[in-house]
């Protein structure tokens, strides 16, 4: 079974969704050890516009977005509360939001590595509690490094314009079939789930899944 994920790494309910998606599969994979479930992450941008290289505090981004500091206040709350039920502590007064193609193109490379999900972990730990610039090049390199990418394969993998083509790839898709709101779930190009629904909504989509190809 393929489960691709069409998420930003600057979005909070991908961070959230990718969490309970995690306990449901962790469920799921106990009661069921011989179904192999291949997760593989896809992009989404949330500002495909955002000037490259250059970031902002998220809080001007959602007072822009949510009709100022009030709205603002109660959508970073929110969140916030949210992230604390799942065991995840944001710390979005440091966040910064900036152009996260860059971030892509790596996880693209880290697909080929066999070390995506390690890397997508530490972009959204970094953004989220940190406070790291993740569109920023050089720190994307050493947030690399630390899930075991090369600095010098990863600096070459940008330098060079690599994984555009596969974003590209990604945005088309989720443009074409409509996959407005992220996360998106999508099992085996058949089914989908929009958004950070809860582990045991993954859970029964999972189950289903496996009832059909055994049917």
């Amino acid at each position: 079974m393929i489960v691709e994920i069409w998420s930003d790494v600057v979005c909070p309910w991908c961070y959230i969704g990718k969490r309970r998606f995690e306990r449901a599969l962790e469920r799921f994979s106990a009661a069921n050890p011989e179904v192999e479930v291949e997760v593989r992450y896809r992009a989404f941008m949330l500002d495909p516009t955002a000037p490259v290289g250059v970031s902002q505090p998220v809080r001007e981004v959602y007072e822009r977005k949510f009709g100022g500091p009030h709205g603002a206040d109660e959508v970073l709350d929110r969140v916030t509360s949210e992230a604390a039920g799942e065991g995840l502590e944001f710390r979005m007064e440091i966040a910064r939001r900036s152009n996260t193609l860059l971030a892509h193109r790596l996880l693209v490379l880290a697909e080929r590595l066999g070390c995506q999900a390690e890397l997508k972990e530490r972009l959204l730990a970094a953004y989220f509690t940190e406070g790291r610039e993740v569109g920023d090049q050089e720190t994307l390199i050493e947030l690399a490094a630390e899930v075991g990418i090369e600095p010098a394969e990863a600096r070459d993998w940008l330098d060079d314009g690599r994984g555009k083509d596969e974003v590209g790839d990604h945005l088309e898709f989720a443009a074409a079939n409509g996959l407005m709101h992220v996360p998106t779930f999508v099992f085996d190009r058949e089914a989908a789930i929009p958004g950070a629904q809860e582990a045991d909504v993954f859970l029964e989509m999972l189950e289903r899944r496996l009832a059909a190809a055994n049917a």
